[in-house]
């Protein structure tokens, strides 16, 4: 949909549209109540900036809506809109019988060493270039991965986002 048009709906129907983004009720209401936007650049100025810090809970609850990398989102844990983009944006990555392999297991280790799901920006990534940042990012202290995964978390919001609405 075009700006205008995100800019008129109804707050509930605006919010139906942003929450396959993040999945963060905050993060929604935020960038509902600052409509009207003049330009997509704000729009994606707001959505930033309220993504920038996410609470302990909010983190958690955004991560419970993200399949792990190289595995199918689950519909029934995620609407089809929200399973969409995740199909969409790791449609390169499981395509290597290797890659996938040492994906399960880099997963598996890093679940076991942060207690959560690894999250990175999948779009536009080959799954070796995942791979990569997936052991990079093992080596990272519990307080610098939480960043990481918040960075991650809004990267990805911002690109569902601008799915969303298009200029």
């Amino acid at each position: 949909m075009q700006l205008a048009e995100f800019n008129r709906l109804a707050a509930d129907q605006a919010r139906d549209q942003l929450d396959p983004c993040l999945g963060v009720r905050r993060w929604v209401d935020e960038v509902v109540e600052a409509r009207p936007y003049a330009d997509v650049a704000g729009l994606i100025r707001q959505a930033k900036a309220s993504a920038e810090n996410l609470e302990d809970d909010e983190l958690a609850a955004a991560l419970t809506r993200h399949p792990r990398i190289g595995e199918a989102p689950e519909t029934s844990s995620a609407d089809e809109h929200e399973a969409s983009f995740s199909r969409a944006e790791q449609a390169d990555v499981g395509s290597d019988a290797d890659v996938a392999d040492r994906l399960r297991n880099g997963n598996r280790d890093y679940e076991k060493r942060f207690d959560r799901v690894f999250i990175v920006r999948a779009a536009g990534r080959s799954g070796e270039q995942i791979l990569t940042e997936l052991e990079r990012r093992l080596r990272n202290d519990d307080p610098t991965e939480r960043r990481e995964t918040v960075d991650a978390l809004r990267d990805i919001a911002v690109l569902r986002l601008q799915q969303v609405v298009q200029a």
